[in-house]
């Protein structure tokens, strides 16, 4: 048997693998942040190499899932694009095949039997797609042992908006939520839910309706926070009021984003967001100007 990869982040008794699904994930610039500005970024050329394509004018993230192991319970938290789903508005996710995704999770020492829990952050098609796999012509829940949580408000704004036309989102509602609902394997839950001894739901609206966050306390004190997409870029620490275009309330996006931010700068939190292409950042407030430092394995600011 192959030896389990080293975690991306290990701090006071909780580990967390980033489960890569497609890295780069490549989107423009002004597709993705709207109202971002060139000189920004030329600015933090250092800072943000890894995240942004300067000669192409491009975003660079991560579609993975983060495999966070606390409390005695293995969290799959995202599920990616998955395989075999059609997706014909984006070719390189459309009826996609032989991703490498289950080998990888195995890497991180784990095999689909053997999570516990699936958090969804929120419905959108690149969050939800291992959700479920293609098996004898129907889709069935990928993790058969799993409880797959979603917020309560995201999965009723989703309900209502597949009823009302069944293309939305790319079609993902049919063929990566609604089998696990049918399945009896789906829990509608609240901010503030119990997820596993010091891991519990955090409030995120504004990217849609009712997305979610998993907070964890470490046995060290230290707190971890799975913020799914109410940051996309490091870029979005700089300039929190730029709310990504696929944002349902802006607005609320960019108050949410700037509450998280506080919140990891007064309180020292890792902050994981979803489409992070590294394992965690924490955030400095030099001029009380909002700063992402990138972390170690170990949770330490790379200062």
């Amino acid at each position: 048997m192959a030896a389990t990869a080293a975690p991306d982040l290990a701090i006071g008794g909780v580990t967390v693998h980033r489960v890569i699904d497609m890295d780069p994930f490549v989107l423009p610039l002004n597709f993705i942040l709207p109202q971002a500005e060139r000189a920004v970024l030329d600015a933090e050329r250092a800072l943000l190499k890894d995240h942004v394509d300067f000669d192409a004018n491009t975003i660079l993230l991560a579609v993975q899932s983060h495999l966070v192991r606390a409390g005695g319970i293995t969290i799959l938290v995202d599920t990616c694009v998955g395989e075999m789903k059609p997706r014909p508005r984006r070719s390189e996710w459309d009826r996609r095949a032989a991703s490498g995704y289950i080998a990888r999770l195995a890497a991180a020492g784990c095999r689909p039997e053997d999570v516990d829990v699936v958090l969804c952050t929120h419905l959108h098609v690149d969050h939800v797609g291992w959700n479920t796999q293609l098996r004898d012509g129907r889709w069935v829940p990928t993790f058969p042992k799993a409880r797959y949580l979603m917020g309560r408000a995201d999965l009723d704004h989703w309900t209502a908006e597949a009823a009302r036309d069944p293309a939305v989102n790319h079609g993902s509602f049919a063929d990566s939520v609604l089998p696990v609902i049918e399945s009896g394997q789906a829990d509608r839950v609240d901010p503030g839910h119990v997820v596993a001894d010091g891991a519990s739901i955090l409030p995120l609206p504004g990217h849609t309706p009712g997305q979610v966050g998993l907070d964890v306390e470490t046995a060290s004190g230290t707190r971890l926070v799975v913020c799914g997409d109410a940051i996309h870029t490091p870029v979005q620490v700089l300039r929190p009021e730029w709310s990504s275009g696929f944002c349902s309330d802006p607005t609320q996006a960019a108050a949410t984003r700037r509450g998280l931010l506080e919140r990891a700068a007064s309180d020292d939190v890792v902050l994981i967001p979803a489409h992070l292409r590294a394992p965690g950042m924490r955030v400095r407030r030099p001029g009380g100007q909002f700063r992402p430092v990138f972390c170690g394995c170990d949770g330490a600011a790379q200062d």
